[in-house]
């Protein structure tokens, strides 16, 4: 009877295999996690300690303190929080549209060289600073808007909203243009990325049932992306409720709950406050400050909370599934 050899193929390593790449890949990522957690707490929790003196402070307290000007507290920030929110609603509401256009026009109706190209003018306009765009809508903008604001002021003196400009153009609403002009390559890139992921079954199964493309956008492209609009159109709140260089450089201050947009001094936000103040305040003045930034803190993620809860509720019918 011929005995066979094992061979070294036949032989097997009694040691089992290593899951050392493995627990290290889930340290480095659950570290990563917890290091945001932790970060986005201390945050809160600075905050929250640095503004208590301004929530619990009495008013013979707050009356000496320089930048109220008199007012009480929530005197002092409700205009700051009306502007903020004013400002931010504006900018998402002209940005968000022509976002979509544009996504749309690269994603599904350019040429493919002429949409690569304008892929990259919106990714390198997503990283000019916020300075920057402070300058050109100061340097440029207002002149150039000018005569538009004198016109509408002129000739629908009628509708409160255009009432009373004043040149320069130093109101809400050329902060809301520079704030929309901003956030406009951010929130496009998002909604072209989520256009592009769009099933080409289902694009292809609308056109083969006769549509034209602005109905399968309508059909197919629109319905599976509209989580995604959400999405994007918080991250651009988001940048805008935040935005401090370009409104400080650009909005002539007030502290007015109106909605005069053309009208210079009647407005302000949190954030170019804060900046605006923040070099001359001292003592209960700071912690004032802190608080209205908690507040915007609070703001912040309040909408972030609430943009998760619509994506989370129309998941079902975004086609995704």
């Amino acid at each position: 009877m011929a005995v066979t050899t094992p061979t070294t193929a036949d032989v097997r390593d009694p040691r089992p295999p290593s899951n050392a790449g493995n627990r290290v890949f889930a340290a480095l990522s659950s570290s990563a996690g917890w290091a945001i957690m932790v970060t986005l707490a201390a945050v809160a929790a600075f905050l929250i300690i640095r503004a208590m003196p301004a929530f619990t402070a009495s008013a013979e307290e707050l009356a000496g303190v320089k930048i109220l000007r008199g007012q009480s507290f929530w005197g002092y920030v409700g205009p700051l929080l009306f502007g903020t929110l004013l400002s931010s609603v504006i900018a998402l509401g002209i940005a968000v549209p022509l976002s979509v256009g544009i996504a749309l026009f690269i994603s599904h109706y350019a040429p493919r060289r002429l949409s690569q190209v304008l892929g990259y003018i919106v990714d390198l306009l997503a990283a000019i600073p916020s300075v920057i765009f402070g300058l050109w809508g100061a340097r440029w903008l207002m002149g150039t808007i000018d005569p538009v604001f004198a016109w509408l002021s002129d000739n629908l003196s009628f509708i409160p909203l255009v009432q009373g400009y004043v040149p320069p153009a130093r109101n809400i609403a050329t902060a809301s243009l520079v704030l929309a002009v901003m956030i406009l390559p951010i929130v496009t890139a998002t909604i072209r990325e989520v256009f592009l992921q769009t099933p080409r079954l289902h694009e292809e199964a609308s056109l083969a049932l006769g549509a034209t493309r602005w109905e399968m956008v309508q059909q197919a492209v629109l319905p599976f992306a509209h989580s995604g609009i959400i999405s994007a159109s918080m991250l651009g709140l988001g940048r805008a409720l935040g935005e401090t260089m370009a409104v400080l450089m650009i909005l002539s201050p007030g502290f007015a709950i109106n909605l005069f947009l053309l009208q210079p001094g009647q407005h302000q936000t949190i954030a170019a406050n804060i900046a605006n103040q923040f070099p001359e305040a001292a003592g209960l003045g700071v912690d004032i400050l802190i608080a209205t930034g908690l507040i915007l803190f609070i703001i912040t993620f309040l909408v972030n909370m609430a943009a998760r809860a619509v994506i989370a509720r129309r998941a079902e019918f975004s086609g995704a599934n």
